[in-house]
C-alpha cells in the first residue's frame, strides 16, 4: 500500500529491556505458592513493587524527611513533599531492610512503616487491602522472605528511570491480568498502541512538533491506567518538549490504586486521577470545567446503568443529566448497557480540536429500534458529523472475551475530505496467533497489522478493507406499510371457538385476563386498587360469557365477503350487551374474520381505502433513497396494493403515537459481505458417490 500520510507508526520501545527485573519479581511471586493460588499472587506483588519503588526513590532524602517530621509532626504535607523531592514521602524510621532486624515483630512494624507514607500512597495501599496480606503472609511464614527479597531489588530511579519502571510495572500488571477475571480491567497492550497511533495519525501535528504545547488526555474508565500511560509515552517520545496532562476516572478501587501507583512510579502527575464511587463516571463528571484534546477509553461492555443491578443513585443521576440537557442529553440507551453513555461523555469532554478512540462491542452499532435511545444517539453523532471511522478488530484479542470488538474514532475537527463521511475498516483478519493462549486471548495485532490498519485509516481510500460512505448512508426512516381491509367472515362454530381462546378474551387487561383474575380471586383481603381491578375483571368475565352465548345462539353458514356488512350484523347482535363499545366490536369482528384478497375493499366516506391493522409492517429506508423508488423496487412487486406512509406529523405535538421515526445504525458486516456461490449440484453428487464407493470398499475389506 502506498503511504499517503506523514505519520510514523510507533511501537514499544524495544531498546528498553525489562526481562531481567520482571523475571526477578516473578521468582518472588513463585515463593508464595502454597499460601496463595497463582491468580492471587498480585495481591502481594503489586503492592510490594509499589512500596519498593517509592522506598528507592525516597532513599536519599529519607532521613531529612524523618528529621523534619520529628521536629514538627504537624508540618503540612506540601513541605514534606518539598523535602522528599517527590509528590509523596515516608516519615517512618523503618525501611524494608530495617524490618528484617526484628523478625518477631515484622508484621506489626511493617504496618507502622506503611502508615508512615504520605496520604496518597496510603490510599493506594488501602485500596489494595495490603494490610490483610501482611497478616496472611505472616501467618503462613512468607512475610520475612518476601520482605528480604524485595529489599534487595534495585528500583532506584538513578538506575531505572520512570520509563523503564513503567514498563516493568506494566508488564507485571499484564501478566496478572491474563485470566478472565482480572482481564475485566485490562486492555491488551497492542490494542492500546493501535488506538494511540490512530489518534495521533491525524489532527495532532501541533502536538507532535511544537514546543510548549499542552496535551490534555482523558480516560473516563481508566482501569489500571494503560491507555493514559501509553498516550503519554507516545506523545513524549514524539515530542520531548510537550506538556502531557492526564485525567482519569475509575470506579474499581483496586484498578484505581494500580493506576495511581503507575502514575507516581513514572513521575507523572496523578492529581487528576480520581477513584472510587465518587469517580463513577455515570454519576459524576470529576472535571466539569475541563475539556480535553484526546480521549481514549475502553468502557465496560453490557454494564447496567439503571435497574436493580446498577449502583445506588446511578440511574437517577443519569436520568437527571439527560433531562437537564447535560452529558447524556442526546438519548438514553437500554438500561442494561452503558456503552453509549460513556461515548456521549467522551464527546462532551472534547474541545473544539478534540479526538477520541472508544472501544465497544457490537451493541452500540445497531442495537435498539428506530426511536430507541441507542438509535437516536447514533443519529445525533452522524448529524453532528462526529464519527471519522469505525474499525472492526479481530476477535479473540481480549483476555476475558472472544467476541468481536470495534473501535469508534471520533473527532470534533475532521479534516476537509472526511467531512460528511464515515470510514469503515474491516481489520478482522489482521492478526497473528499467539504461541500460547492467555485466557480467551489467542491472537494479537502484530506490528505489520498495526501499521496496515493505521495506513488504511490515515490514507482514507477505498480498498477491499476500507469503505467510505456519506453519513446519510447510515441514517434511515421507518415507514409503516399496510394492505387494504379485505376480510371474509362466517359466524360458525370454528370462528366462535377462535374468539373464545383468543388473547383478546383470555389475557387482555382491558377486557379479561384469566391468570390475573385467578390470582386476585385468591387474595384475601384485597387492597383498594386490587379490588377495583378485580371488579373490572368480574364485569369483563360476564361480558365475554354474554358475547359467546349470543354468538353461539346465532351460528350460521352465511359467508360475508363485505366486512362492513359483517360488522353491522355483529352490532345488531351485541350492542345491548353490558360493556359493549365500538372498539370492542371492531376487535371481535377482526378475530371472527380472515383476510381474503377477493373480498370487498373497504373505504371510508371520503372514498379512501381503509387499511387492515392486522397487516401492519414496517420498511426501513435510508435517507439517501427516495421512498417512492424504494417501494416501487422492493415492495410493490410482492404486494401490489400496499399502502405506506410516514407516521409523523411535525405540525402536531410529539407523543407516543406521533414520534419522528428516524434513526441510525451501522450494519457493519453487510458492507463487507462477499457472496460465495454454492458448489454445483453435480460436483456435490460426484463427491457423495466417491465417498459411498470408498465406504463400500472398506466395508467389503472387513
Amino acid at each position: 500500500m502506498a503511504k499517503l500520510y506523514n505519520y510514523d507508526v510507533m511501537f514499544d520501545d524495544t531498546s528498553i529491556d525489562v526481562s531481567k527485573e520482571v523475571a526477578l519479581v516473578w521468582s518472588i511471586a513463585n515463593s508464595l505458592r502454597g499460601a496463595y493460588t497463582s491468580d492471587k499472587y498480585k495481591e502481594v506483588i503489586i503492592p510490594m513493587v509499589i512500596i519498593r519503588r517509592f522506598e528507592c526513590a525516597l532513599a536519599e532524602t529519607k532521613q531529612a524527611v524523618v528529621d523534619k517530621f520529628k521536629g514538627n509532626p504537624k508540618l503540612p504535607a506540601a513541605l514534606l513533599e518539598k523535602v522528599s523531592g517527590y509528590p509523596f514521602y515516608n516519615t517512618s524510621e523503618f525501611t524494608l531492610a530495617r524490618l528484617l532486624n526484628d523478625s518477631d515483630n515484622i508484621a506489626e512494624n511493617f504496618v507502622s512503616y506503611i502508615e508512615g507514607f504520605s496520604a496518597n500512597v496510603q490510599t493506594i495501599l488501602a485500596n489494595l487491602e495490603f494490610k490483610k496480606q501482611i497478616e496472611k503472609m505472616d501467618k503462613n511464614n512468607r512475610l520475612y522472605g518476601v520482605v528480604k527479597k524485595f529489599s534487595e531489588i534495585d528500583f532506584d530511579p538513578k538506575s531505572i528511570d520512570g520509563m523503564k519502571m513503567g514498563y516493568i510495572f506494566e508488564d507485571l500488571i499484564r501478566r496478572f491480568s491474563e485470566n478472565a477475571e482480572a482481564g475485566d480491567h485490562y486492555t491488551p497492550r497492542e490494542v492500546i498502541r493501535l488506538l494511540v497511533n490512530i489518534l495521533l495519525a491525524e489532527g495532532c501535528d501541533d502536538l507532535l512538533t511544537e514546543e510548549g504545547k499542552i496535551a490534555t488526555v482523558l480516560d473516563a474508565a481508566c482501569g489500571s491506567g494503560g491507555m493514559l500511560s501509553t498516550t503519554h509515552d507516545f506523545l513524549a517520545r514524539k515530542n520531548p518538549f510537550i506538556d502531557v496532562r492526564l485525567f482519569g476516572q475509575e470506579i474499581n478501587p483496586e484498578s484505581y490504586a494500580i493506576c495511581m501507583a503507575d502514575m507516581l512510579i513514572k513521575g507523572e502527575d496523578a492529581r487528576n486521577i480520581k477513584g472510587g464511587d465518587a469517580a463513577n463516571t455515570l454519576k459524576t463528571d470529576c472535571f466539569p470545567d475541563q475539556r480535553v484534546r484526546l480521549c481514549i477509553m475502553n468502557p465496560p461492555f453490557g454494564t447496567p446503568w439503571g435497574g436493580k443491578d446498577a449502583p445506588d443513585g446511578q440511574e437517577k443521576a443519569v436520568r437527571d443529566e439527560n433531562k437537564k440537557g447535560g452529558r447524556f442529553e442526546h438519548g438514553l440507551p437500554a438500561s442494561g448497557d452503558a456503552q453509549l453513555l460513556f461515548m456521549q461523555h467522551a464527546i462532551n469532554k472534547l474541545n473544539d480540536k478534540g479526538r477520541a478512540a472508544i472501544i465497544s462491542n457490537g451493541s452500540p452499532l445497531f442495537s435498539g429500534s428506530t426511536t430507541s435511545g441507542e438509535s437516536q444517539i447514533r443519529r445525533w453523532m452522524l448529524e453532528e458529523d462526529l464519527i471519522e471511522a469505525i474499525i472492526a478488530l479481530p476477535s479473540q484479542l481480549f483476555y476475558n472475551t472472544d467476541i468481536g470488538i470495534y473501535a469508534f474514532i471520533l473527532s470534533k475537527n475532521k479534516r476537509p475530505d472526511r467531512r460528511g463521511k464515515v470510514q469503515l475498516i474491516n481489520a478482522v483478519n489482521m492478526w497473528k496467533p499467539l504461541r500460547k493462549s492467555l485466557g480467551k486471548k489467542r491472537r494479537e495485532i502484530d506490528r505489520d497489522s498495526m501499521t496496515r490498519i493505521t495506513e488504511l485509516y490515515a490514507n482514507f481510500e477505498e480498498t477491499p478493507e476500507s469503505k467510505i460512505f456519506s453519513n446519510g448512508e447510515f441514517m434511515y426512516r421507518e415507514y409503516a406499510v399496510w394492505q387494504p381491509l379485505q376480510r371474509r367472515a362466517v359466524l360458525d362454530q370454528e370462528s366462535v371457538d377462535r374468539l373464545r381462546t383468543s388473547a383478546y378474551f383470555t389475557s387482555n387487561s382491558s377486557v379479561f385476563n384469566e391468570a390475573d383474575f385467578a390470582e386476585l380471586e385468591e387474595m384475601n383481603p384485597r387492597s383498594s386498587a386490587d379490588e377495583k381491578k378485580y371488579q373490572k375483571y368480574v364485569a369483563g368475565k360476564k361480558f365475554v360469557a354474554d358475547v359467546l352465548t349470543i354468538l353461539e345462539a346465532n351460528l350460521s353458514d352465511k359467508v360475508y365477503m363485505d366486512y362492513a356488512a359483517f360488522e353491522k350484523h355483529l352490532k345488531s347482535l351485541l350492542e345491548d350487551v353490558d360493556g359493549y363499545s365500538a372498539s370492542r366490536l371492531t376487535s371481535i369482528a377482526m378475530i371472527l374474520s380472515v383476510m381474503d384478497k377477493t373480498a370487498v375493499v373497504q373505504r371510508n366516506r371520503q372514498g379512501e381505502i381503509i387499511v387492515d391493522p392486522t397487516t401492519k409492517d414496517t420498511e426501513i429506508i435510508k435517507l439517501t433513497k427516495d421512498p417512492k423508488e424504494y417501494f416501487g423496487e422492493e415492495v410493490y412487486p410482492h404486494v401490489p396494493d400496499a399502502i405506506w406512509r410516514y407516521e409523523y406529523d411535525p405540525s402536531k405535538k410529539e407523543s407516543a403515537t406521533n414520534k419522528e421515526k428516524q434513526g441510525a445504525e451501522f450494519p457493519f458486516t453487510r458492507f463487507f459481505y462477499e457472496y460465495k456461490a454454492p458448489e454445483a449440484a453435480d460436483d456435490l453428487l460426484a463427491q457423495f458417490m466417491e465417498l459411498e464407493k470408498s465406504l463400500t470398499t472398506k466395508i467389503a475389506q472387513l
